[in-house]
């Protein structure tokens, strides 16, 4: 499965230690220049940065479309990074986009793609076996002040029947 991911998954990811199980899930992760400089050169130092940056299977690709690009960021409202990996994903052909953002999905969305976010990538990755607590991943989540509502975890916890937090 190839998969576009915008900053604030693999960043949010980084931060809960659960970024290089992305490979575990996805044959392929694609990222925009714009991503990448949001991430590795903008966000130098902090989570996500040095993972992103090193990882060799995270492919930085550029988006075709610059124009239009251009333009759907004034459009939406939206960040070059959530455009970015929007329109990448439409380029390539890919099965699903990583947006946080709920504009940014909303967005996606309207164009077509079939889209993810932290907490569905978490709850792939306990179904499959490869993250054994994902209540210890929501607890990290929320020390570090991720935008994901409390009952959005609680939700996820109850689908698995597990404790809530």
């Amino acid at each position: 499965m190839i998969v576009v991911s915008n900053s604030s998954p693999l960043i949010t990811l980084a931060r809960v230690r659960c970024i290089a199980l992305l490979p575990k899930l996805f044959s392929k992760v694609c990222i925009s220049r714009e991503v990448y400089g949001e991430v590795v050169v903008d966000g130098a130092g902090l989570p996500g940065a040095d993972e992103v940056g090193q990882a060799n299977w995270i492919e930085v690709r550029p988006v075709r479309d610059v124009a239009g690009l251009a333009a759907a960021c004034v459009r939406t409202g939206l960040g070059a990074g959530e455009v970015s990996a929007i329109f990448l994903a439409k380029e390539l052909p890919t099965d699903l986009v990583l947006l946080d953002e709920r504009r940014a999905r909303r967005f996606a969305q309207e164009e077509g793609l079939t889209v993810a976010g932290c907490i569905g990538i978490l709850e792939d990755l306990f179904e499959r076996g490869e993250l054994k607590d994902p209540r210890t991943a929501y607890q990290e989540l929320i020390r570090h002040k991720a935008r994901i509502d409390l009952q959005t975890l609680q939700s996820s916890l109850g689908k698995f029947d597990l404790r809530p937090l």
